[in-house]
């Protein structure tokens, strides 16, 4: 472990992990700091039929319906819509040839993002979460698959479309007044039509 990180971890009174649930050498490595810390279960179990934000405000005894929210400064308000067209699972992609058609036909220039390992030659790239949630948060609305970045843009308040299949929306859904998820399995059988409808009422949205 770098000493920088040994040295912060070594701040804080108590840490409450998930990261650690299945990581024994991330357990013992914290435990031989000293540093107090509380771990859970990092998935909920398969039975599970509620939300996943309700699964884990439950462990450490918070209240449930809570919507997560992440306060940031928008970097410059524009007029154009954001969309990331992967995932960490090819299964949960929306074919990128619908996003194209989407692209095409949305009322707003369409700015594409991607990873550092996606393969996206128009993308606007960012060195970290931070920078890209800014950039994000300034946009007209949001589009993108079930991904660690759909879910982010929903905590930043923007206007989100999140893309869902075949993982379960009512389980691993962004939750937000300003967010609409649309449901297919297999996803490459949503219309371009109907993403582009759910775009323009969230647009048009106060």
């Amino acid at each position: 472990m770098p000493p920088s990180l040994e040295e912060k971890l070594r701040t804080f009174d108590s840490i409450v992990s998930w990261y650690g649930a299945n990581r024994a050498e991330f357990r013992e490595t914290l435990t031989r700091l000293g540093v107090a810390c509380e771990f859970h279960r990092a998935l909920p179990p398969e039975e599970y039929c509620g939300h996943a934000t309700d699964f884990f405000a439950g462990q450490v005894g918070a209240p449930c319906a809570l919507i997560p929210r992440i306060p940031l400064t928008a970097r410059g308000h524009r007029d154009a819509i954001v969309i990331h067209p992967f995932s960490g699972s090819k299964r949960k992609n929306w074919p990128l040839a619908s996003f194209r058609e989407l692209a095409e036909n949305l009322p707003y220039p369409v700015e594409w993002t991607a990873g550092p390992d996606e393969t996206l030659s128009s993308a606007i790239r960012f060195a970290n979460l931070a920078d890209l949630a800014g950039w994000i948060a300034g946009a007209k609305l949001y589009i993108g698959n079930d991904s660690g970045i759909t879910h982010l843009a929903a905590a930043c308040g923007v206007k989100t479309i999140a893309l869902f299949g075949p993982t379960a929306p009512e389980v691993w859904g962004p939750r937000g007044n300003n967010v609409k998820v649309l449901y297919r399995n297999p996803l490459d059988c949503l219309p371009v039509q109907e993403v582009l409808t759910a775009a323009k009422r969230l647009l048009d949205s106060s």
